[in-house]
């Protein structure tokens, strides 16, 4: 049996489409997933990045692209009231129904569901709160056990080379974003290009720019 580190953020719809998308892609293998909310704010920022909704023109293309992809994939999906938003509220209500804040994927679900299903307000203080009552808790969501499992699981997500997020580990090897599940799948499929040397050398080849 593979396992598969599931490295996401509740605002990102590549995490939710890939979410959506991830039980298929993984049909007749042998696994489990353990799925790790992260900051990915915090992980743009330590790598100097901005967001795609940062970027005026990429904000829009990148609202069209996924909503398009939704309907290609056959999920329901609207883009909510505003984007982006603060999503440390999900993360932390995530976070809270775990001991060791790894929700299982009914949670993860439904948090999904109240960002990316119904175009309504995220942040809608009525809607947070029937959502935390729908949503087993083991934790104080507003608590410092919450706070540190989420800083500790942002920065382990940056330590093992996570970028932005879906993010998949297994057996050591990174895989991001949505396009990558079919390589996600090669991979898991016993291609041995993996085992090949241009995997290891994607990481010595030397760049061509200097800095000023």
């Amino acid at each position: 049996m593979k396992h598969i580190t599931f490295y996401l953020d509740f605002i990102s719809p590549f995490a939710w489409l890939a979410f959506d998308a991830l039980p298929d892609v993984l049909q007749g293998h042998s696994y489990q997933v353990t799925y790790k909310p992260v900051l990915l704010g915090a992980i743009l920022r330590h790598h100097g990045q901005l967001g795609p909704a940062e970027i005026p023109a990429k904000r829009e293309w990148t609202y069209r692209h996924v909503l398009w992809l939704g309907q290609k994939q056959g999920l329901e999906m609207q883009m909510p009231a505003a984007h982006p938003f603060n999503p440390l509220p999900l993360l932390r209500l995530g976070i809270a129904a775990h001991a060791q804040g790894l929700p299982n994927r009914f949670v993860c679900e439904s948090l999904f569901r109240h960002v990316w299903q119904g175009g309504l307000d995220v942040l809608d203080p009525r809607r947070l709160e029937a959502l935390q009552a729908a949503l087993p808790a083991v934790l104080d969501p507003n608590g410092a056990e919450v706070k540190t499992l989420l800083r500790a699981h942002t920065d382990d997500a940056i330590a093992r080379g996570v970028f932005g997020t879906p993010g998949f580990e297994v057996d050591g090897k990174m895989f991001w974003g949505l396009d990558a599940l079919p390589m996600l799948r090669d991979y898991l499929d016993g291609n041995p290009w993996f085992d090949g040397p241009d995997w290891a050398a994607a990481a010595q080849r030397p760049s061509g720019l200097k800095s000023a």
